[in-house]
């Protein structure tokens, strides 16, 4: 059984977004007052999109702010797949339009050879992470740690920042953060939306098994903290 994290729940969408745009703008200017420079890992997906223009309104430092994704999929940045596209649409815009982007995607053909590329991208921001906000699949997937793949014991054992991946249930090649490069942040929030994501929260709290539900890797660790912010 993991101890539950803080968990936070709304009544709609709208307004967990909002409270959480609040709270990831206060740490990130917070950062930028500390020592000059804030960093933010997001995810992709239509979850996050409310809480991308909640957050890209912030009056906050934004060009001393530094983005990157928690994975991608090894698509073209126009593709309607790609996080990158949907991260520049919602959120690198209006007053977040200064912020510092660093996609994962690059010129190399496979995941597998544009990893050691996309780590050296990572080097110029600044870690630990500031501020990490993850989403869940209803396989219990976070990142591109997917159960059904061949790496998944690389994702949750390697040092290395990122891993690529090449899941069985969903589409495309992946590169993606590994567990090592996620617990080293400052904050996580995973951010959930409706009763199935529930149901697999829920379920990942009864034990440990991360390859089975690899969101457990980021529950059951006491190294960095972990809000979970849901709403209906």
């Amino acid at each position: 059984m993991i101890k539950e994290s803080v968990f936070k729940s709304f009544d709609n969408a709208q307004a967990l977004a909002d409270k959480l745009a609040d709270k990831i703008a206060q740490q990130l200017q917070e950062a930028v007052d500390k020592r000059g420079s804030a960093s933010l890992v997001v995810s992709g997906g239509s979850t996050p999109i409310l809480l991308f223009k909640a957050l890209s309104k912030k009056v906050i430092d934004w060009n001393e702010v530094y983005v990157t994704l928690a994975d991608e999929r090894w698509v073209d940045i126009n593709d309607d797949a790609s996080n990158e596209a949907i991260v520049k649409e919602y959120l690198i815009r209006k007053r977040a339009a200064s912020a510092k982007f660093q996609g994962l995607k690059n010129m190399f053909v496979s995941p597998e050879t544009g990893c050691k590329m996309a780590v050296d991208k990572l080097s110029h921001i600044h870690q630990p992470f500031d501020v990490v906000v993850l989403g869940m699949g209803n396989d219990g997937h976070t990142c591109s740690w997917f159960p059904c793949a061949a790496e998944i014991d690389d994702a949750l054992q390697t040092k290395s920042q990122c891993v690529a991946v090449n899941p069985t249930t969903a589409p495309h090649a992946r590169i993606s953060l590994s567990k090592s490069a996620v617990l080293n942040s400052k904050q996580i929030y995973l951010h959930i939306v409706g009763e199935q994501k529930l149901s697999v929260y829920r379920e990942a709290l009864q034990n440990e098994d991360a390859k089975q539900m690899p969101i457990r890797a980021v529950l059951a660790q006491h190294k960095t903290p972990v809000d979970v912010f849901w709403s209906v």
